[in-house]
């Protein structure tokens, strides 16, 4: 570690500032990338009639690479710039780009170099978590480690053509012990029965071994999967500050509703995975009110929050955030209850389950112009967290 000569702080102290301004155009626009090629292809793939566009392949590709454009490319690397910021190393920064990358390459139909830049992405980002572990050895940065660790699982299985059976339960087992970590993190002042911390490792385990059983009995695998997603929404619903929260106002009460209503779409997505791995047609159910109903709405959730420290920004609340909230749930709920029923309105539900990501960036948007019109210029705000 050295001393800059001019400011005389140290390189691990700058790097984030020299990413920013060198690479943050880049990264953002990798991003977006896979988030509009992710939604444009989850619309193909439900019958949602787009704009034709001649000569263009990446459509297809988009849809046949949803998943992991979604889950991977946009999620992958929006975490994975977060986690750099706050651990304050320039090579964190590789995690994110790589990832990215290798949603770039997926829609250019480059599948082996893409899913390789994944793994890639998922090593880095594991190393930069041995890094926070070593730092800070406390239980939410030990699941931080696992749940990358499930990330790089999920990648290799992709690399490797092992099928979405094998490969979406560790990738959903990354993004919701990330999230689980989140909220074990927010919550680590509130006192808890020693059970409780007991019984989040064993629900936890039960997730990682329903996914790692599911490459080799799909059916045992995928029951036992459901069951930790289920039992997971009753310890988060019972032992998260949301339920006291929820009473506060303003972002505090906004983001418990996200929560709360997140950790109902987590039960159901729990129920519905169970009935798939039956047989039962609900794969849709069990895929979108996990991957929307509980991961989307995390992110509106923790959003105004994260934003600030990640992209340096501040943010005006106001009741119209929960705009975009209220489009994702009442849609989400037509395209799955539709779709039990074999209704056409499913894929009317997906395109507004568009339109409320759609909204959601729209609000992120205005809430900043909103506090440089009352507050001018923003000040230099500092990151959301560091791993010291």
């Amino acid at each position: 570690m050295t001393t800059s000569r001019r400011t005389g702080q140290t390189q691990r102290q700058t790097a984030p500032r020299w990413i920013t301004l060198a690479m943050r155009p880049l990264l953002l626009g990798l991003v977006a990338l896979s988030l509009l090629a992710g939604i444009t292809g989850g619309l193909l793939r439900v019958g949602v009639a787009l704009p034709a566009l001649p000569e263009a392949v990446w459509p297809g590709q988009a849809a046949l690479s949803h998943a992991a454009l979604m889950i991977c490319g946009f999620l992958g690397t929006v975490i994975g710039i977060e986690r750099a910021v706050a651990v304050k190393l320039r090579a964190a920064f590789l995690a994110p780009l790589a990832s990215g990358a290798g949603g770039a390459f997926l829609l250019l139909g480059q599948t082996g170099p893409g899913a390789w830049l994944g793994v890639g992405a998922a090593a880095i980002f594991t190393a930069v978590n041995i890094v926070i572990v070593r730092r800070q050895r406390v239980a939410h940065t030990w699941l931080l480690l696992v749940a990358a660790a499930a990330w790089l699982a999920g990648n290799l299985l992709f690399a490797t053509g092992q099928g979405s059976v094998a490969t979406l339960p560790w990738w959903f087992a990354f993004l919701v012990m990330t999230i689980a970590a989140e909220r074990l993190e927010m919550t680590r002042l509130m006192r808890r029965r020693p059970a409780a911390e007991w019984s989040l490792k064993a629900v936890l385990a039960a997730l990682l071994a329903g996914a790692a059983w599911s490459a080799l009995a799909p059916v045992a695998g995928g029951l036992l999967y459901g069951a930790a997603l289920t039992l997971l929404a009753l310890w988060l619903g019972m032992f998260d500050i949301a339920r006291h929260t929820v009473h506060a106002h303003g972002l505090s009460r906004y983001m418990a509703v996200c929560l709360l209503g997140g950790y109902a779409w987590l039960a159901v997505a729990g129920l519905a995975w169970a009935a798939t791995a039956l047989g039962l047609p609900l794969r849709d159910a069990a895929l979108h009110a996990l991957g929307l109903g509980f991961i989307v709405s995390m992110m509106m959730g923790h959003a105004p929050v994260i934003l600030p420290a990640i992209a340096r920004i501040r943010l005006q609340f106001g009741n119209f955030f929960y705009v975009p909230l209220a489009v994702l749930h009442l849609s989400l709920l037509i395209r799955l209850v539709a779709g039990m029923a074999g209704n056409p309105l499913r894929s009317t539900g997906a395109l507004f389950n568009a339109v409320a990501m759609a909204l959601f960036a729209a609000t992120i948007a205005g809430a900043a112009v909103a506090w440089r019109i009352q507050h001018g210029r923003p000040d230099v705000l500092p990151t959301r967290k560091t791993f010291p």
